[in-house]
């Protein structure tokens, strides 16, 4: 049986935003080893998101470059609208179209719950929340005017099932989802798909954690999802993939069937409470095409049938 074609990127042109360093680096360095121009994004910036240095982002292009690729450095702000359209605008400057966005920048800023201070829980929600905001709308229009796009974007565990003293991360990566979707409903009409990644590699954002004990966890073991992800071939939208130290998994949101009544009191639901939470036989409505849509006809459904009885 022959090896399978490798899945290259030439003639593309993939944004990779926080690209200066561990998991952004080695998607820019896959992404342009396969063929594509690279827009290596990063501020510089130490861990909590302060401070703006210019190394990470040209050293990484610099390595691009050195090894016979096209790359170009970029040390914009996702965190601000004129930051995303400037990424973006590095694009389409230098190379005139984009076809892959990447949204990988990312800060922490840890504290208990009651402790958070306003300033930190906005402070994270920039970068990564409004930050993928700030460069899919920069780069949305011109993906869907060209009938060609993809989008990944960067959730975490933490977003999905919540983490002690980082609510401002969590809440930021479990918006990102939302707007993943969106993307992706919108998009599909144009060729354009979004999904997420749901990443874990030990990088910076790892210190202060004993990981000792944990598996083999490289960034280069999640890269690969990543990519196709970039893709052309990708065949998914509005999913997300899991890849954790060497598993790489899908997680979606599911719901038990539910329970139907006409009408409801307090102790009604006490009473149901477990037929209302028993997710034996789950339902699950896909994004797209119109998973919103399947929801509420679902749920109309078990009305009109419960009237009909």
């Amino acid at each position: 049986m022959s090896a399978p074609q490798p899945l290259r990127f030439d003639g593309r042109v993939a944004v990779v935003t926080g690209a200066g360093r561990g998991l952004g680096r080695a998607y820019a360095l896959m992404l342009a080893q396969r063929g594509a121009a690279v827009v290596v994004n990063d501020t510089g910036a130490d861990l909590t998101g302060d401070g703006v240095h210019d190394d990470p982002s040209e050293r990484v292009a610099a390595e691009i470059r050195d090894a016979g690729g096209v790359a170009v450095a970029c040390t914009a702000s996702v965190a601000t609208r004129d930051g995303g359209e400037a990424i973006i605008g590095a694009a389409l400057e230098h190379y005139g179209r984009v076809d892959v966005v990447i949204h990988n920048a990312g800060n922490v800023r840890r504290a208990p719950l009651r402790e958070m201070s306003p300033e930190d829980f906005d402070a994270v929600l920039d970068v990564h929340l409004r930050g993928a905001f700030h460069v899919v709308r920069a780069a949305f229009g011109a993906m869907c005017d060209a009938g060609y796009g993809r989008i990944v974007l960067t959730s975490s565990i933490g977003g999905i099932y919540g983490n002690a003293d980082v609510a401002n991360y969590a809440a930021a990566k479990a918006g990102v989802i939302g707007l993943s979707n969106v993307a992706a409903l919108e998009g599909a009409a144009h060729g354009v798909r979004c999904n997420v990644v749901v990443p874990a590699a030990v990088t910076r954002m790892a210190e202060g954690i004993d990981t000792s004990a944990y598996p083999p966890m490289e960034p280069e073991l999640v890269a690969p999802v990543v990519g196709w992800l970039a893709h052309e071939s990708c065949s998914v939208n509005g999913e997300v993939l899991i890849a954790l130290a060497g598993r790489v998994a899908r997680a979606a949101v599911v719901e038990s069937p539910g329970v139907y009544q006409p009408d409801w009191t307090i102790e009604d639901v006490d009473a149901r409470i477990e037929a209302i939470r028993d997710l034996t036989d789950p339902v699950m409505f896909p994004v797209v095409p119109d998973g919103h849509a399947a929801h509420i006809r679902y749920s109309f459904g078990m009305a009109q049938q419960g009237e009909t009885q």
